[in-house]
């Protein structure tokens, strides 16, 4: 079995990292330092193989849907798990993820969502949700419970798929109407439109450039002694939560009050 992730602060790294111990999988993430032919091949000797990923008002992030086209002809025809980090529900997370294949081409054979700690500290409206260090022991603990019980069924080879039912799928259609994209089929890959997520540099800025050496989508560069975006932002919050002076927001163009800076080390 072969785990791949994306994460955006830490919380499915957690997960991944988590569920591929339990399983003894290997586990890679999709930002790995590999070429495309090392991925290929690593993930056409496995059988089965499990995508994590957090959904973004219940769609695939982007990179995780240009991982996929780009080894399409090589996840074909697998087993597949498929574990989503959420904030509160995301209706059809996981789900969403077989509209990036054609019918039949994957055997989904088990699917969960896990609610994770907030990583959104500049929308005001969350405040109430800003995760305590109490409340931060107590999702990973929620998670590793979980976790012992869904390697439990897929050892015994029971079957769930959380997310699949019409009503999940009615929700995160409701919930990811704002992201979707034009499609041309119903296996279209859907998300954000490139450049329709707008990306603030406060003035502030020191241009220390970490920000840029950590977007997972090359997305910021620094132009002169000055932070600018390329419009191409997968909404991973990484920037937002790890900018020493708090000067970069995404989405919502307040400065953030607070910062996640992803789940305790060691806690896996």
């Amino acid at each position: 079995m072969l785990t791949l992730y994306f994460s955006g602060t830490g919380n499915t790294e957690f997960i991944a990292k988590l569920f591929s111990a339990r399983m003894e999988a290997e586990c890679l993430s999709i930002e790995e330092n590999m070429d495309a032919a090392d991925f290929s091949e690593r993930i056409s000797v496995h059988d089965t193989l499990a995508f994590c990923y957090p959904i973004y008002c219940s769609r695939v992030p982007r990179n995780m849907r240009e991982f996929t086209a780009a080894h399409k002809d090589f996840i074909n025809g697998k087993k597949v798990i498929i574990l989503v980090t959420q904030m509160f529900f995301s209706g059809d997370g996981a789900r969403v993820f077989t509209d990036l294949f054609e019918d039949g081409a994957i055997e989904v054979i088990y699917a969960e969502h896990f609610n994770m700690p907030l990583n959104m500290g500049n929308v005001a409206i969350l405040n109430p949700w800003k995760p305590s260090d109490r409340s931060i022991r107590k999702s990973l603990e929620r998670a590793k419970i979980k976790m012992a019980r869904i390697c439990g069924d897929i050892n015994k080879g029971i079957v769930k798929k959380r997310g699949f039912a019409k009503g999940s799928e009615l929700l995160g259609f409701i919930q990811g109407k704002p992201w979707q994209k034009d499609t041309e089929s119903i296996h279209a890959q859907r998300g954000e439109k490139r450049g329709q997520v707008g990306v603030k540099v406060f003035d502030n800025c020191n241009a220390c450039n970490l920000c840029t050496r950590i977007c997972p989508m090359n997305n910021l560069v620094n132009d002169g002694g000055k932070i600018i975006q390329q419009g191409n932002c997968a909404v991973c919050y990484r920037c937002v939560n790890h900018c020493p002076q708090k000067a970069v927001t995404v989405l919502i163009p307040c400065r953030p009050k607070w910062q996640y800076k992803g789940p305790y080390e060691g806690s896996c």
